[in-house]
């Protein structure tokens, strides 16, 4: 099974089928709305508007299995990004990434970049306090926190794992590179 043979549920609840993706850079975040992690949006919303036109896609996919901190109905979270960070990038239904009833989409991207690399002090102590804090976390493959971001090439290669407190900037030679 690859990238493109997924489908998943837009924030309207129908399908949105990856093939349609093919040939762009794809960037795949879990995401909520009251989270410390939120204020990426900004730079997420600046990525795609620098790299949509040379074939960026970003594909939001909120979360509320941590901390509960996507309570939101799918129309709510999507007004909250688009008013408060004027995002215009794809946001789909609201998924779990974890667990027994994990979208098979995260099964995949888990499968495919298990782990993800965590530098520096300061990070690695905060990425150790909420995962403490996250109930959904049992495998080592498993996503730790909102804003765990996955970046796949325009073959559908799933190519980085990014943990949350990599800010969207820090990622954007990489996305350069694929373009």
């Amino acid at each position: 099974m690859s990238f493109y043979d997924h489908k998943v549920k837009t924030r309207k609840g129908g399908d949105f089928d990856l093939a349609g993706l093919k040939g762009k850079v794809v960037l795949v975040v879990n995401t909520a709305t009251g989270c410390g992690f939120t204020p990426q949006y900004k730079g997420l919303e600046a990525l795609y508007e620098k790299y949509h036109d040379k074939g960026l896609e970003i594909l939001d996919f909120p979360c509320n299995q941590f901390a509960d901190q996507a309570p939101g109905s799918d129309d709510e979270i999507h007004e909250f990004c688009t008013l408060r960070y004027k995002t215009q990038f794809d946001q789909m239904k609201k998924i779990n990434v974890n667990g027994e009833n994990e979208d098979p989409l995260y099964t995949f991207l888990k499968a495919e970049q298990p782990d993800e690399e965590v530098k520096g002090l300061k990070a690695k102590a905060m990425m150790k306090a909420v995962s403490k804090m996250s109930k959904s976390t049992k495998n080592a493959s498993d996503i730790k926190w909102n804003f765990t971001k996955f970046l796949v090439d325009r073959s559908g290669k799933v190519v980085g794992r990014y943990n949350p407190t990599v800010e969207p900037a820090k990622i954007e030679g990489d996305i350069a590179a694929l373009i």
